[in-house]
């Protein structure tokens, strides 16, 4: 029970880097399935475990990341030391862990009500971590596919995994060294639709980098709220104390009156 209050420790909602690592973590336990049952040549195999090598890497970062930023490292430690086992790429049945890794953020999913508005919040970090994600998925599916169709074809020359690496790297980002390429129809279209992706990949990453320069930034608005609610509330303060004083001037005002009144009666009555 307590090492299950380990791996589902928090009920918020996912940062969005959570959930690029959750999406990697699927990919990386497709992977694993893959190199543990699937009938590959020597090269695919190569390419895999090059791949889930390289995801392997990022978890690294993001936890590392996470333990320098937290204010609690033994906390951190306590609760997120699954994370850092499922990133060890070279023992085989470490890779297990990824699913712990899956089913502690699909928790987080399930108890937040406000996934879509942390999202919307948090556009920078949610962009990055898109874009995150989408290299990864676009690098594995295109190098893996391109290796498949293309090695063993007569003219080839895609016939390595750092071959089609290579190749799924330059297409996607539209240089095309033209060292190596595609020959055949399945890796034209491969090709084909790696060369759209990038393109609409590189566009998404100038338009991200443009509006850091050019949209304001999140601490200067974030300080001109705090500055106009403290303005407002200031401004209601000195109302209600003009309010207290023109009561208190009201009533010392009726109680002047009400003594005249009585002085006037008594002046009468004698």
């Amino acid at each position: 029970m307590t090492q299950r209050r380990q791996l589902f420790d928090s009920t918020d909602g996912p940062e969005p880097f959570e959930l690029a690592m959750m999406v990697l973590s699927l990919i990386a336990v497709t992977i694993m399935l893959f190199l543990a049952f699937g009938n590959l040549s020597a090269q695919t195999h190569k390419l895999l475990f090059f791949i889930d090598t390289a995801i392997c890497i990022v978890f690294l970062g993001h936890f590392f990341y996470g333990l320098f930023r937290s204010k609690h490292k033994l906390h951190y430690l306590k609760h997120h030391w699954i994370d850092f086992v499922a990133s060890i790429p070279v023992i085989e049945p470490l890779r297990t862990a990824r699913l712990f890794q899956i089913l502690r953020v699909v928790r987080l999913i399930r108890s937040s009500r406000s996934l879509l508005n942390r999202l919307i919040k948090q556009k920078k970090e949610a962009t990055l971590a898109s874009l995150l994600v989408a290299v990864f998925t676009i690098l594995s599916l295109s190098s893996v596919m391109i290796l498949m169709v293309e090695s063993g074809i007569k003219g080839a020359n895609i016939h390595t995994a750092e071959e089609a690496i290579w190749w799924a790297l330059v297409t996607i980002s539209t240089v095309g060294y033209g060292d190596h390429y595609p020959v055949t129809t399945a890796g034209h279209i491969i090709g084909g639709i790696v060369i759209i992706t990038g393109v609409s990949f590189f566009g998404v990453i100038s338009g991200y980098m443009a509006s850091l320069f050019v949209a304001p930034d999140e601490n200067e608005i974030k300080q001109s709220q705090r500055e106009h609610r403290e303005q407002i509330r200031q401004e209601l303060h000195q109302a209600l104390v003009r309010m207290e004083n023109n009561q208190r001037q009201m009533e010392i005002n009726q109680q002047q009156i009400l003594a005249e009144l009585a002085e006037l009666k008594k002046s009468k009555s004698s």
